[in-house]
């Protein structure tokens, strides 16, 4: 049964804190709300708040009694969120507040992401700096911005703002796993423009609309073999180019760059007399990429339905054809596996957003990598195809992945803390997704670090969720890792 009352949820003060950061609203590259909003909290402690010439945050707090001689540590999570609603949620996320409920175990939202990713590691942050009863060393509270589009607040922060020996990064999403090792990630974006085509008479007009799928994280659930709705309504163009004489008009797929696009919607024509059989003729190849994907996304939906006005201009057949063919060519999803980590994907790519109309068309990709030169080389693999067929490739937004180090002190504290309280141990991995540790390494590669969160399913989805009993789980190991750090 669903309800909405988070604020009897234990432990109140974290959950207290969510809800607080979750009505600011914290787009990616919009955070100065979240940014004024996490001085103030720090302010009304009255502790040391600074702030960077990027926007990141940083608070500190001393060590509580008796905790003086131990290391300081730097507690880190960044300020942004994923901005993803499905297309019939009316919602505004530059003015509201995310709209949670409570249903289950679960914290989800209403049509929405809900900003648990990273929301969960700051409000964990906040509540320690506000507690006046926890056991700490010295922290370093460190809120980052612009994580999830391309991680510009940690490569913005400068050497020397840091003094910790160790730090805490509280994002990553399964409650029995330390992460010491992820992907680096570079995006790729292929752009082309054409010269429109007036619509030729005796054409009728249909929209073609994928929907339904789950979407997910680019990284972390890329190994899923979820759909990817650019690639499936792809097929379909190609499909109905080479059978019916489609010419494409206009073309929206995706959005975000760490999101598997979960919608695509296609305005095309085709000539009066495939107006009776279009729809009917496609039935197949629908039912079939349904069935293909009907264990991992059965809510998959593709409808056609006629429109009743002809779109008064369309692609020539040449750039329709080098579009379709560019996109069917390029690599979607997992590339390569590790050949040092078990079950760890290596390389990927994600075809997130395309668009076509007014002349322009662009692929927005993706490309995620723990290895630096397979990274560049599907980046690579992926410039050639798209520039046979005429676009202009730019790389941009690249950032080195985190080289595990096995042999971290804070790993060996945590592992134990974990067996002494669950009396099992925990899985000691490396993600296929970017964390802020690789880059801040740069500036600090003396710096122990070690990556660690609840469990949330989903995220950079409207199914994102996090396990109500999770984070209770990892409260009470966050609290112990504090009175054990190790001594100076």
């Amino acid at each position: 049964m669903a309800n909405n009352n988070l604020d009897a949820l234990a432990p109140q003060e974290l959950w207290a804190n969510f809800s607080a950061l979750n009505a600011v609203p914290r787009a990616s590259k919009k955070e100065e709300r979240v940014i004024a909003f996490m001085i103030d909290f720090g302010k009304s402690l009255g502790l040391e708040v600074t702030e960077d010439h990027v926007g990141n945050v940083l608070i500190k707090k001393a060590a509580t009694a008796g905790m003086e001689d131990r290391k300081t540590v730097v507690l880190q999570s960044h300020l942004d969120m994923v901005h993803q609603k499905n297309n019939d949620t009316i919602f505004d996320f530059d003015t509201q507040g995310i709209d949670m409920f409570v249903d289950g175990d679960w914290v989800k939202a209403k049509g929405t992401t809900l900003g648990a990713d990273n929301g969960i590691g700051v409000a964990t942050i906040m509540t320690i700096l506000a507690s006046k009863e926890l056991e700490h060393p010295a922290i370093e509270a460190l809120f980052t911005i612009d994580e999830e589009t391309g991680m510009t607040g940690a490569m913005g922060l400068q050497g020397g703002v840091l003094t910790g020996d160790i730090l805490l990064n509280l994002d990553t999403e399964e409650d029995d796993e330390l992460d010491i090792g992820c992907a680096g990630g570079i995006d790729v974006t292929a752009t082309k423009s054409y010269q429109e085509e007036a619509s030729p008479s005796g054409a009728v007009a249909f929209e073609i609309v994928v929907k339904g799928l789950n979407g997910g994280h680019s990284g972390i659930e890329i190994h899923k073999g979820l759909g990817n709705a650019n690639k499936i309504m792809n097929r379909l163009l190609y499909k109905s180019y080479d059978e019916f004489g489609l010419q494409l008009s206009t073309l929206n797929g995706g959005s975000l760059r760490n999101a598997i696009p979960r919608e695509s919607t296609a305005t095309v024509i085709v000539s009066s007399e495939h107006e009776d059989n279009f729809a009917s003729d496609l039935a197949p190849l629908i039912e079939a990429i349904k069935t293909e994907f009907k264990t991992v996304d059965g809510g998959l939906t593709i409808s056609i339905e006629k429109l009743t006005t002809v779109p008064a201009a369309v692609l020539s057949a040449q750039d329709q054809e080098l579009l379709i063919n560019a996109i069917y060519a390029a690599h979607n999803g997992v590339y390569r596996v590790s050949a040092y980590f078990e079950d760890l994907v290596e390389t990927s790519n994600n075809i997130a957003k395309v668009s076509v109309g007014d002349g322009k068309m662009s692929i927005k990709c993706l490309t995620r990598s723990s290895v630096e030169s397979s990274k560049i080389d599907l980046a690579q693999s992926l410039e050639a195809g798209f520039s046979i067929a005429g676009f202009d490739v730019v790389f941009s937004g690249s950032y080195p992945g985190w080289t595990p180090n096995a042999d971290s002190e804070i790993l060996e504290v945590l592992k134990r803390i974990y067996i002494e309280q669950h009396e099992e141990e925990p899985k000691v991995v490396a993600c296929h997704a970017g964390l802020e540790c690789g880059i801040l390494g740069t500036n600090y590669p003396e710096m122990d670090m070690i990556s660690f969160g609840p469990t949330i399913l989903g995220a950079h989805s409207p199914a994102e969720r996090v396990s109500i009993s999770s984070v209770q789980k990892y409260w009470e190991f966050v609290k112990q890792i504090l009175k054990e750090i190790p001594k100076k």
